[in-house]
């Protein structure tokens, strides 16, 4: 009889009455058993393509959210952290982006069931493996919901044997990882760029001498810029005729009331913090029954004051062997998560009066952000003690910012605060029945609650909320899924061939609600609620329903273990569809052949496994978004309804349906070879893969007279394809070293097939064009010609009625004749590359991920590099705009600051730069103290470690992190933490 068991050795054992197996841990096993679509198979015979994340990798890193670990650690896998406050999911796709409008997220699946909920109220500490499904052949049973990848989250279990307590506490120090772009820090330099751009404004555009410019601009630059930070002597300019700083001035002013002089607003606002984090579990068994029982807590503190992230979680997972023929399960868990930020932090909040992030980058270095008493001295408040805040309005102080007034994030960090609390609860109850030898039906019931409550405050004092007399926001929501499943699964071995089949029925139903309330004028200042809402501004409530049904089956096949082929069918029902088109039917074939079993290769003791493998099938894609949020009914039409006082007004068409919108199908074709040799000193993986979605979900233009403008419908096809490498290298193993090196590497393109005939081969869509033959993230842009270099302006490239192209200053000019294709987004290779030292107790291991070929739009850069106008007067430049052009500096690139000349940077491919990464994720030193020093004190083992997470970055500028989106950069996005902590592991 052989015996195999997840992460041990195979064991060959005689037939006996009573046998006694004792199994023994070798986790890099060839043949060692994986998590695959509802089952497990030997690794040497599994025909698809997937990949494997063991509790090891995810135990060294310190993430508050599991999805962040995914980064560089398989092939086939890119992760965007859109946003760097702790606990927020990244972003994570698998073999590129098949879809325009549907989702490209894939879906997670925690021990068998579908997960619906947010993956951060998900342990990482409590998972065993995490196995990425890529293909067809992987993931094809999971029909509707399967097209963009599948990620099998299987946590831990009890082992036979004594009762095992094990305690891992770690605590740590977060810090801001990416800094602000490369700006201007001092405001001596600051003074001199201003006044450079209202001196160019007069001169080369309103027709004054040189001597009339010089004595305007400074005229104008304190009541442009709002502030006066130097004092100067009487009857002189601060800024020479030779463009430099009066030598003479200091800075600092005092008006008699207060005094001014910058501060340096993100030092102020960015701050180092506190992570800690403790995991307790108890786990054990017997031959009949084995228990995994843990409890957390994680308490992960942001880097600007008043966020956080924080989770209480517990898990209970039982499995007993109630009778010979009968085996009953429970895996329950309840996580209570609570994240906190001042307002205004959110993503889109570049107009956001309170956004550190925004502020922290553009806020010119000439600003005060305390108030100051005439003498210098700060000025605090007699109540609360907290300095009092300059927030630019003329009131705070006698002078008005240009930038952003009525503004100030550090006293939004005290005053406003935004909450979000969810109690997640999730279950599965299983019963597994032995019908005969080799068959055995498998009845499993999923649950999944999520009760989310948010509440947002602005202060009615300072701030955006302060014209309105503050605001109070409250959200609340309920999710509900329920997912049942029966499984009846046959195999049976004859002689040298093995048969695996599988038949089931999934049903899952689902329902989310929501409440949602918007009020401003607060009657106090401490009450979050709705009832302290004087004018109530707006109220919603939401309820959908969402349900599948899909009939399963799959059968596999080896001979002598040499032989493999595999067929899967799910015919599924979604409700998102009409009746008539709710139906779709989603299958796989496969085969192997494990070369290294014949006798022509056997003779080679140095190959250890040589498995080609194929595969081809269908997958499908249900979930169509409107607006960014997922539409639960996209054949039906809908309204929203208005009316006061419980008067109906009128009813407005919101979404125009269509009732022939059905599947959004991909069929992928996946080749490879999986191979081990030396022994399993090498081994790895090599694929080709070629996913290509068809009738894509899909929003068609209408003319506004319909009473609508989009229409959503199937058409269109978008290829992704490429190829996978994974390489695991072990240069070194004895008894007291081992070393081993892992790299992977995805080389991929994407590329539009078709789109709809009466488009005539593309679409334009803003900035971006969606054209037959090139990628979905391709930018359309105005080409950038340089600078004149007898004026300085910018110049574009613009296109005659005759076709000929030509340079003009003329922007618009240029954007309406001759924008172009100008740089795909998407990268050309990522993935990852790390290693691992062990030697005598000790441990070290590095993992770092790596991004090449694509390009960003930098609109941060775009940003800085701004002439000067009215709007941008107190905003920052970069540090290259000193490389401006001059009349002593005509051989540059970058065109002269002008307050007057609005197309100075203007929207063109000047802007796109290179998205090449690479980063540090990971760096773990641990050391294990011997058995013998442990065992008089009852302890099993005591480890003793320190880690550090998002180590490093390099990208092609500094404040650029091209992991947080594919197409543009961002200057107002909660940016990516460092942690750097120290922790110790101890069993008993």
């Amino acid at each position: 009889m052989v015996i195999s068991y997840i992460g041990m050795q195979t064991q060959e054992v005689d037939i006996k009455p009573n046998i006694k197996v004792f199994m023994r841990s070798d986790s890099e096993m060839l043949d060692e058993v994986m998590v695959v679509a509802y089952g497990t198979a030997k690794k040497s015979a599994f025909t698809g393509s997937a990949s494997v994340i063991k509790s090891e990798t995810l135990e060294k890193r310190q993430v508050s959210n599991l999805s962040n670990a995914l980064s560089g650690t398989v092939s086939g896998v890119q992760t965007q952290s859109t946003n760097g406050q702790p606990g927020t999911s990244a972003t994570v796709r698998i073999r590129g982006i098949g879809s325009m409008y549907a989702s490209n997220n894939p879906l997670y699946v925690v021990d068998g069931i579908p997960y619906e909920g947010d993956i951060s109220a998900v342990n990482s500490q409590d998972i065993e493996s995490m196995t990425v499904l890529k293909d067809a052949a992987a993931a094809a049973l999971y029909g509707a919901r399967g097209a963009n990848g599948v990620i099998l989250v299987t946590t831990k279990k009890g082992k036979s044997g004594d009762t095992q307590i094990s305690l891992d506490a770690r605590w740590g120090v977060n810090s801001r990882l990416v800094k602000n772009y490369d700006v201007l820090q001092n405001a001596n330099t600051y003074m001199e760029t201003a006044y450079s751009a209202l001196y160019n404004g007069y001169l080369y555009n309103s027709g004054y001498t040189a001597e009339r410019a010089y004595q305007l601009a400074n005229a104008d630059l304190f009541p442009k810029l709002g502030y006066q930070v130097y004092t100067i002597p009487d009857g002189q300019y601060l800024i020479g005729r030779n463009g430099k700083l009066n030598p003479y001035a200091t800075l600092g002013y005092s008006d008699g009331d207060y005094y001014y002089t910058p501060d340096n607003w993100s030092d102020e606002m960015f701050q180092s913090n506190l992570r800690q984090e403790y995991n307790l579990s108890v786990s054990g068994g017997s031959d009949k029954l084995s228990y995994y029982l843990s409890a957390s807590y994680l308490n992960d503190e942001g880097i600007i004051e008043n966020s956080g992230f924080e989770r209480i979680s517990t898990r209970m997972n039982v499995d007993y062997q109630a009778k010979k023929w009968l085996k009953l399960g429970v895996n329950l868990s309840y996580s209570n998560v609570t994240s906190r930020s001042p307002g205004d932090q959110d993503t889109d909040a570049a107009t956001s009066s309170g956004n550190a992030f925004f502020v922290g980058n553009f806020i010119a270095p000439i600003y005060p952000m305390y108030v100051r008493n005439a003498d210098g001295s700060f000025k605090y408040n007699t109540n609360t003690g907290y300095h009092v805040y300059d927030y630019g309005d003329g009131e705070s102080t006698n002078f008005t910012r240009n930038f952003m007034s009525m503004s100030n994030p550090m006293s939004g960090f005290l005053y406003d605060t935004e909450k979000y609390l969810m109690d997640i609860l999730n279950g599965k109850w299983y019963a597994k029945v032995d019908i005969i030898d080799g068959l055995s039906l498998t009845a499993s019931l999923g649950l999944h609650i999520d009760n989310t409550r948010q509440h947002s405050v602005g202060n009615k004092y300072y701030g955006q909320s302060a014209s309105y007399g503050g605001s109070v926001m409250q959200y609340s929501s309920r999710v509900y899924s329920l997912d049942q499943q029966y499984l009846l699964n046959y195999k049976k071995s004859f002689g040298n061939h093995n048969l695996d089949i599988l038949a089931g029925y999934e049903s899952m139903d689902f329902n989310t609600e929501s409440h949602y309330i918007l009020g401003y004028n607060m009657y106090s200042d401490n009450n979050w609620t709705a009832s302290n809402i004087i004018d109530r501004k707006n109220g919603s409530g939401s309820y959908n329903e969402y349900a599948t049904i899909g009939i399963i089956t799959r059968a596999s096949y080896d001979f002598n273990e040499k032989y493999y082929g595999s067929v899967s069918y799910r015919r599924d029902a979604s409700s998102r569809f009409h009746p008539d088109n709710r139906w779709g039917n989603f299958w796989s074939v496969s085969a192997a052949w494990d070369m290294a079993k014949e006798n022509f290769i056997s003779q080679y003791d140095w190959i250890n496994m040589l498995k080609l493998k194929a595969s081809f099938g269908q997958q499908g894609n249900d979930n169509l978004y409107y607006k960014g949020y997922t539409n639960y009914y996209p054949y039906q039409d809908q309204f929203t309804v208005s009316g006061s006082d419980g008067v109906f007004s009128d009813g407005v068409l919101y979404y125009k349906g269509n009732k022939d919108i059905t599947w959004e199908t991909s069929n992928s074709f996946n080749v490879g070879v999986d191979f081990a040799l030396l022994g399993g000193r090498i081994d790895g993986t090599i694929e080709y893969f070629n996913r290509q979605t068809k009738d894509m979900l899909y929003y068609k233009p209408v003319a506004m007279s319909n009473g609508y403008t989009q229409f959503p419908m199937n058409l269109g096809s978008v290829r992704n394809s490429g190829v996978e490498i994974e390489l695991n290298y072990t240069p070194i193993e004895n008894n007291n070293l081992k070393w081993v090196i892992n790299w992977n590497g995805t080389l991929m393109k994407n590329k539009i097939l078709e789109l709809h005939p009466d488009l005539k081969g593309e679409m334009i869509s803003g900035s971006y064009i969606y054209r037959e033959g090139e990628s979905l993230y391709q930018m359309y842009l105005t080409k950038y010609a340089g600078v004149d270099p007898d004026s300085g302006e910018a110049q574009y490239w613009a296109k005659g009625e005759d076709g000929v192209e030509y340079k003009t200053w003329d922007w618009s000019a240029a954007y309406n004749s001759n924008r172009q294709a100008s740089g795909d987004l998407l990268p050309t290779i990522y993935g990852g590359v790390g290693t691992t030292l062990e030697f005598r107790g000790f441990d070290f291991s590095i993992q770092c991920a790596y991004q090449l070929g694509g390009t960003i739009y930098d609109s941060g850069y775009q940003a800085f590099m701004h002439g000067g106008d009215s709007h941008y007067m107190g905003y920052n430049w970069h540090k290259d705009i000193l490389n401006a052009w001059t009349p002593e500096n005509k051989n540059t690139n970058i065109p002269r600051v002008d307050a007057i000349d609005k197309y100075t940077n203007s929207s063109s491919d000047r802007w796109l730069t290179s998205s090449d990464y690479f980063s540090i994720n990971n760096i773990t030193l641990g050391y294990t103290l011997p058995k013998r020093w442990l065992r008089s004190l009852g302890i099993g083992s005591l480890r003793i470690y320190g880690a550090a997470d998002n180590v490093a970055l390099f990208s092609a500028r500094r404040g650029l992190d091209p992991r947080m989106s594919y197409t543009t950069a961002s200057t107002d996005r909660y940016t990516p933490i460092r942690t750097i902590s120290g922790g110790l592991k101890v069993t008993f």
